[in-house]
This record gives C-alpha cells, structure tokens and sequence, in this order.
C-alpha cells in the first residue's frame, strides 16, 4: 500500500513539474479553467495591441512616402527641364540635324501633299505654248569650205585608220565623230569603226546594227573615204588579226599637234594605226574644217539603221496619236534611275537596309572593291545637296506637277530598268496616267530583236525623245548631251529642254511642312529660268571640254541649216 503511495506521489511530482498547468475540465466560455481564461485574454489585449502598432506604422510609412513624392515631383521636373534646355543643345552640336537637302524625304512630302496634286488643275500648261522666249540668231562665224578635202597634204589613201569606239551609244557616237575628223585631219582612210563590247552595257552590236553603213560611206565620201575592211595585203602581215596590229594609246583630248607630230609619222611608216579606246581622244579645240566633219558626223552621216529608224518612226507616230488632245504634242522624260547608276551614284533613298544591301552588292559585283578602299570617300548627303542623285520618278513627277503639267499630259518614259520598278513608278503614273514607254508602245514581236541591246533600245528612246515639245534631263551623261545638242539644231538653237535646278528641287523636297501653293511658285519660276536660259546663246570656252558641238551646235555647225538637202523629212532619219 505504501509503496503504491509513493509511486503514485512520484507520479504525481512528474506531473507537476512537466506541466506547470494541469489539464483542467473545460468549461462553457472555452477556457478550462479561470486561470486559463485570464491567460488567454491577456494574450488577445497583446497581440491586438501589436496589430493596432503595425497598422499605425503602415499608415505613416505610406504618408511620409506620399510627402517625399510631392516633394521629389516638382524637383525632378525641374531638373528634367534643366537637362532639357541645357544638356539638349549640348547633345545637338555633338549630334546636329542634317542639313537641308541632305535627306531624301521627298516621299514624306509626296504623302503629305498628294490631296492637293491630285485636285490641282488650275494652271494646267498648254504644250504649244510653253516656251514664251524665241531665240534671236545674230551674227555667226561664216561656214567653213567643206567642198574639198583639207587635211595635212594630199590624201593618202593607202594609210588606213582604225578606232574602237567605247561606252554606250553616245559615247560611241562621239567616238565616230571624232575618229571621222581625225581621219580628215591625218589625211587617212577610216575603217569602219568598231564598237566595244562593255560589261556595263552587255552590247555585242556592230556598227552596222546600229547605224546605216552605207548612209555613212555616201554622205562622206567628199571628204573622208570610209571602207568595211582593211586590205587583204595589210590583214595579212598581220595574220587577219586586227587585234595583232599595235595600239596607240593616247591621252585624253589630245590636241591635233599631237597627231600630226606623233602619229602621223607612224601612219606613214606602218600604213596602218589603230587607237583603243578612243573615246574623249580628240581635243574639241581643232580647225574649223575639222570641226566641220564633226557637224556633218554626227547631224547627216550618222543615221540608225533601217530596223531601228523603222520602229523608231512607228513610236513617233503612235505617241502622237496617243497625244492628240495636246495637238500631238508631248513631253518625253529621260528617266536615269537603274539600279546601276543609282548603285554608282552611293546615294539614299527610301528603302533602308534592303536598299543598302541591294546597293552594295551592284556595286561590288560591277565595280569590285572600287568604293570600298580607303581613298574612296562616300557623301550620300553632300551628293543629294550638290544635285548629284538620280532624280526618282516621284521627284519628277512632282517638278512638273508644280511646274503646271496637268495630270492628262501626254508623257513619254524613256530610261533602262527602273530600280524597283512596281513601287518607284507608281507615283509618277498616278500623276501622269498617260505614261508611255517603248514597252507599251510597241509589241513583243516588234522589239523582239531589240531585247539584250541596250544599244539599240537606247537609240528607240533618242528618236523619240527628239521630237517631243519639252525633252527633260534628269541626270546628265551623253544621251541627253546629245540630245540637247541636237535639238537646239533642229529648233533653230533653243534647246526646248527642260533641265532641273536639282539642288534646289532637294531643299525644297526636304522640307516636310512646304505647302503645295509654296512649291508651285518655287517650280514656275524654275521653269521660266529654264527657258530663258534655252534661249541663250552659250559661251563657248575652248579650253572647256564639254563646250562641244554635240550640245552646242551653233554656230560651227550652222551650214548644215543652210544646206539644201536637209528638208524636213531628212532631218527626222538623220536624228534617228
């Protein structure tokens, strides 16, 4: 009994020492007992006590984040300005706006004015009446005497001449011209000049594809004997290999001293002198008999071929049919916006990195590393405000919109293959909906045997270019060199040309907030600048080699006005 006594008192010390609060019956408020009761609502009053401090802390933490943003705010907006108006000009020096005219933004201006183009008619040209000025021919150098042979001495007929004319046609062309006077001044026999294949143009014609051999041979007879081939006994020493004979090669615009003191002795002692290339190998300073056998070249001699003077007088017909709301007058356009020449040009355009990529790879695969070396600098802003870029043909169409050209004038398209043609000739044919091309004007069949020559289309697009009442020139280079040129001789010296002040048509097109009305008043006075100046008679300095004959035939070459068997129908197949 004892011993159950004590081993329930120990167990019972146990319990009291393990659990300082015995489990006692619970009761109906939850608690088991008053004491536990006490316990818990002290425990409630603490942790309410602490929620309420938390709470309280968050509310001033909220507030005084609250303050210290109505106070940051106003700083920060002051300092932003502060950058603003003295950091933001610091970073324009570091990095200025480009310069006006250096961008191309002339489709931004397009977009923005295109409502007002599309409804503007009220000062719509009328074609016949255009050019307001009239040149006044006076006084010129008499004629010189083209009725015999003058050249070194009596001519030796047994030395022979031979030329490779390169380039494109009229570069060519110039090429016959002066190995023609050449041939006159040495006293020789010419050979039928040959043309270069170039890798540019892909042209494999001969001579007789373009031009009309024996047209050529007659109208010179009098004064330089012309013939196909060179003799048997000559090809022979050389074993029928024109190549084999020696090549001269001679400077640029060499003078005709040099001729006679340098290669006339060798036409004498080989009978035979060949020059390649001979392009720009003649100066344009030479006697006036000389020059004269230029002027009778290229404004007789040199007429195209049956195939094309026959097709080419079919698109003069057509187009002048397709204009006879103009009286069958029209407006021929020269259009030089090919990849190629817009590659060549390195400038920008609209068509961001596809452009650049596209641009590079003309480049590199026609001109190799040429623009990538170091000494090879390239300003596509500079070219654009120096006039130097390709005119696009939305450009173009936007000159002569301003200019007073009405959307229903008759416009004849004269280029190769347009970069992107789909994208860049839309806009020009939504202002001018009467667009022609040689494509449009003739069949397949018909310019069947023209595709591959670029020679050859070229020369469809000289002829009827020639017979527009307003010709314009978008770029320069020898087809509208020529053409200019020859159309002051036909119309009596006003060239009838219109010729773009393309550096200021470039600042005027970088401005994205012009009005239109502001643009039409830039564009009709360009245009009565234009044929003023086409009216003038130019200052011919000898020592400048592009005052040529060929885009300033008078009055060197004013005989041939004067001749009488240049009528009217003569004049149309000798320009073809």
């Amino acid at each position: 009994m004892a011993s159950d006594a004590n081993n329930a008192s120990t167990t019972n010390a146990n319990s009291s020492t393990s659990s300082p609060h015995p489990t006692p019956t619970t009761t109906s408020s939850g608690c088991h007992s008053h004491q536990h009761c006490r316990h818990k609502a002290a425990h409630f009053h603490r942790r309410r006590g602490k929620s309420a401090t938390v709470s309280l802390a968050g509310v001033f933490r909220r507030r005084s984040l609250l303050l210290r943003c109505l106070l940051v705010l106003p700083l920060t907006l002051y300092f932003s300005g502060v950058i603003t108006f003295t950091v933001g000009p610091l970073l324009a020096i570091l990095r200025p706006a480009p310069p006006p005219g250096s961008v191309y933004r002339s489709h931004e201006v397009f977009e923005k004015l295109w409502p007002d183009i599309h409804s503007d008619n009220s000062s719509s040209i009328e074609l016949s009446s255009i050019w307001r000025y009239r040149r006044k021919l006076g006084e010129q150098k008499s004629c010189p005497n083209g009725t015999a042979r003058q050249g070194t001495e009596s001519p030796t007929l047994d030395r022979y001449l031979i030329i490779e004319a390169n380039g494109g046609l009229n570069q060519q062309r110039s090429s016959i011209c002066s190995a023609v006077a050449l041939a006159g001044l040495l006293g020789a026999t010419l050979v039928i000049p040959r043309l270069e294949f170039h890798s540019v143009w892909q042209d494999s014609s001969e001579f007789a594809d373009i031009y009309d051999e024996e047209h050529f041979i007659f109208t010179l007879k009098d004064f330089v004997t012309v013939v196909r081939e060179l003799p048997e006994e000559i090809m022979k020493t050389y074993d029928f290999n024109i190549s084999s004979i020696p090549n001269i090669r001679v400077q640029a615009w060499a003078p005709a001293s040099y001729y006679l003191g340098e290669v006339y002795p060798v036409l004498l002692n080989q009978r035979v002198v060949r020059i390649s290339p001979f392009a720009n190998r003649l100066s344009m300073n030479v006697p006036p008999h000389i020059q004269f056998l230029r002027c009778l070249t290229n404004y007789k001699a040199l007429r195209f071929s049956s195939a094309i003077s026959n097709l080419a007088q079919k698109l003069v017909n057509r187009v002048t049919e397709k204009s006879s709301s103009y009286g069958g007058k029209y407006v021929s356009i020269h259009l030089r916006f090919e990849e190629d020449m817009v590659a060549f040009s390195c400038c920008l355009y609209d068509g961001g990195k596809s452009e650049k990529f596209d641009m590079d790879a003309i480049r590199e695969k026609g001109w190799g590393k040429k623009f990538k070396s170091s000494d090879h600098v390239i300003s596509p802003g500079l070219n654009r405000m120096n006039g130097r870029c390709p005119m696009t043909p939305l450009e173009v169409g936007m000159m002569l919109r301003g200019m007073g050209f009405a959307n229903d004038t008759p416009i004849y398209l004269a280029s190769g293959k347009i970069y992107q043609a789909d994208r860049n000739l839309m806009p020009l044919r939504k202002m001018f909906p009467l667009l022609q091309t040689k494509n449009l004007l003739a069949t397949e069949d018909e310019l069947a045997e023209f595709q591959g020559y670029s020679s050859r289309l070229a020369a469809l697009d000289y002829a009827v270019c020639l017979f527009s009442e307003v010709f314009v020139s978008t770029q320069g280079g020898n087809f509208p060199h020529f053409l200019m040129g020859h159309r002051r001789f036909l119309y009596n010296g006003h060239a009838k040309t219109i010729k773009p002040n393309k550096p200021k048509l470039a600042l005027l097109l970088h401005n994205t907030s012009i009005r239109w009305d502001a643009f039409k008043n830039e564009m009709q006075s360009m245009l009565a600048e234009i044929d003023k100046k086409g009216t003038a008679v130019p200052i011919v300095k000898k020592s400048r080699r592009k005052a040529s004959i060929y885009s300033n035939p008078l009055p060197e070459c004013r005989c041939l006005l004067e001749s009488k068997n240049i009528s009217s129908a003569f004049m149309l197949k000798a320009a073809e």
